[in-house]
C-alpha cells in the first residue's frame, strides 16, 4: 500500500467513527453528547499520536542512517601533531640509519640512508589535504583581507 491508500484508509475509518458517534448522539440524546465527543477526539488523537510517532520513527532512523554512513566514511587523520611526530621520529631513526649506511659504504651508503629518510617523508606529507608543499587556497575574502592588514 502506498501513503495514500492507507490515508484513504484511515479517512473511511474516521468517517465510520464519526458517523457511530452521531448515530449514538442521535439513539442517547443531548445528555451524553460530551461524552461521545470526547470518546470521538480521544481516538482522533491517538490516530494523530501514532501518525507521528511512525513520522518521527522513519525520520531518527533516517538520521541515524545518515550519521552511519559519514561516521564510517573516509576521515582525514592528517594532523599537525601526527606530521610532527612523524617528522621527529624519522630524524630519529636517521641517526642510526646514517651511522650503518656510512659505516658499510661510505658516503653512497650515507646519501643512499638519507634518500630513503627524505623519501619516506616526502611521501608521508603529499598524503596530507595540500600536497607535498602543503599550501592553502585562499578565498577572495581572505585574499582582500590580507591587503588590508
Amino acid at each position: 500500500m502506498t501513503g495514500m491508500d492507507t490515508t484513504g484508509a484511515h479517512d473511511a475509518d474516521l468517517k465510520k467513527e464519526l458517523s457511530a458517534t452521531l448515530h449514538a448522539r442521535r439513539e442517547l440524546g443531548s445528555e451524553y453528547e460530551s461524552a461521545l465527543v470526547d470518546s470521538f477526539l480521544e481516538k482522533v488523537d491517538q490516530r494523530i499520536d501514532g501518525s507521528v510517532e511512525r513520522r518521527v520513527r522513519r525520520q531518527l532512523a533516517e538520521h541515524q542512517m545518515v550519521t552511519a554512513r559519514d561516521s564510517r566514511g573516509p576521515k582525514s587523520t592528517d594532523t599537525f601533531g601526527e606530521r610532527f611526530g612523524f617528522a621527529i621520529v624519522s630524524l630519529v631513526l636517521a641517526i642510526p640509519l646514517s651511522a650503518i649506511g656510512g659505516s658499510m659504504a661510505d658516503l653512497p651508503g650515507l646519501i643512499v640512508a638519507w634518500a630513503g629518510i627524505v623519501g619516506v617523508n616526502a611521501f608521508q606529507a603529499s598524503r596530507g589535504p595540500g600536497g607535498l608543499f602543503g599550501r592553502r587556497h585562499r578565498t577572495a575574502d581572505q585574499d582582500s583581507d590580507a591587503w588590508e592588514n
